[in-house]
């Protein structure tokens, strides 16, 4: 997984706990941030080492058994 993958989903899972703070009164309780806190952060890792990719599939042409002559 590419470093730039790693941070964009660390700065998302960041993203959403600050709104999961504010906007769920439930989740204020210092346990309960932790224990999403640490959700958030695992899942964005899963989702980007497991669904985003650092390079591109090579054209179709390029994929092809190159022959040399001797």
């Amino acid at each position: 997984m590419c470093s730039a993958c790693a941070l964009t989903a660390m700065a998302g899972a960041t993203s959403a706990r600050a709104w999961l703070a504010t906007s769920v009164p439930a989740l204020q309780h210092p346990r309960r941030m932790r224990a999403a806190t640490i959700a958030l952060l695992s899942a964005g890792v899963l989702m980007a080492s497991v669904t985003l990719t650092g390079s591109t599939p090579p054209p179709a042409e390029a994929s092809a058994t190159v022959t040399t002559q001797r």
